[in-house]
């Protein structure tokens, strides 16, 4: 519940500083209504530039790899063992 509020006061704010822009001539007023449209878009580029950088730092871990390997090794020979055909390899 309190992020959902954080969020709507966050909304709230940004609502009241456009509207403030569009009732004062600081900006023209052609700009002041995309300001939601370069919002929109800086947020996704925000967006995308943490989803790459979570990607890079991704994390390896070669121990679970070593686990996954097992554990692919016993289920085939698991299901060999129930006859099924699972490839060569």
């Amino acid at each position: 519940m309190k992020h959902i509020v954080k969020i709507l006061a966050l909304l709230l704010a940004v609502t009241a500083v456009w509207i403030g822009l569009l009732q004062t001539s600081t900006i023209p007023e052609s700009y002041t209504w995309l300001l939601p449209l370069y919002l929109i878009v800086s947020l996704g580029c925000y967006g995308l530039l943490m989803v790459g950088v979570g990607l890079m730092n991704f994390p390896t871990c070669p121990q679970e790899a070593l686990f996954l390997q097992q554990d692919i090794v016993e289920a085939r020979e698991f299901l060999k063992k129930k006859g099924v055909d699972v490839g060569s390899d």
